[in-house]
């Protein structure tokens, strides 16, 4: 493991694993470009954190924000997608709108943000693209057609891009959590069981990507699947 420090962005910094990331972060010294849809969640200040204003579903609005990010934080060298949102339901259950939501915002806004900040990062001598996926990348689910699909894109996405970065110095890692016990569950019609052993926890996801971040440079953790260790689904009363 190398201690390296890193700057690093971080989408999604305002709540749930995205948060867990930029807090595991900054403990271990790194410096954090936290971004979210609105940065009044960040209430306080802290020492090498800078907070950014943006909403990856405003696909019209992405490059010229994207390009000023850039000149911003130059010293940029890896970034974590934690952005995302979960809806669920039969496909006839969807507005059209709704459908492109979640394209957009698992999907669609981060390979905005990649081709954005790939050629700065393909020209330092050390980068990381790492992205929160899903188990829902892994199997179709019933009532889940639209998250899955949103989630199987973004992993055929980084299986490419890793592909395309192998001559590089870019490393590109999709992590696939099950259930993490956060806010993303408090507009579902489902959520983990109670028991510990039902759910993961922001940080253990935070502890893979600090895994993948303090790796040896010469080696790539293509993928890593995090499951509870006992499944169990409560549905809650309507």
């Amino acid at each position: 493991m190398h201690t390296l420090k890193r700057t690093v962005l971080v989408t999604g910094a305002s709540s749930g694993i995205g948060r867990a990331v930029a807090r595991q972060l900054l403990q271990a010294g790194h410096k954090v470009i936290g971004v979210s849809r609105d940065c009044q969640k960040f209430t306080r200040t802290m020492a090498n954190f800078s907070a950014v204003q943006l909403d990856l579903r405003q696909l019209a609005e992405l490059p010229p924000k994207l390009k000023e990010l850039q000149l911003a934080f130059p010293e940029l060298d890896a970034v974590v997608f934690s952005a995302g949102m979960g809806r669920f339901g039969s496909v006839e259950e969807f507005s059209y709108p709704q459908i492109e939501a979640v394209m957009d915002s698992n999907f669609t806004g981060q390979v905005f943000l990649t081709k954005a900040l790939l050629p700065a990062l393909k020209r330092k001598p050390h980068s990381d693209l790492i992205y929160i996926g899903s188990e829902a990348a892994l199997k179709g689910s019933r009532k889940g057609a639209v998250y899955c699909a949103s989630k199987f894109a973004l992993r055929g996405f980084t299986q490419a891009l890793r592909e395309e970065s192998a001559n590089s110095n870019v490393r590109v890692c999709l992590i696939n959590p099950g259930m993490v016990k956060t806010a993303f569950f408090d507009d579902l019609a489902f959520e983990p069981g109670d028991h510990a052993s039902n759910f993961l926890l922001p940080e253990d996801v935070a502890a893979a990507v600090s895994y993948v971040l303090a790796s040896r440079p010469q080696m790539v953790v293509d993928e890593i699947n995090l499951s509870p260790l006992n499944k169990v689904v409560k549905f809650k009363k309507l």
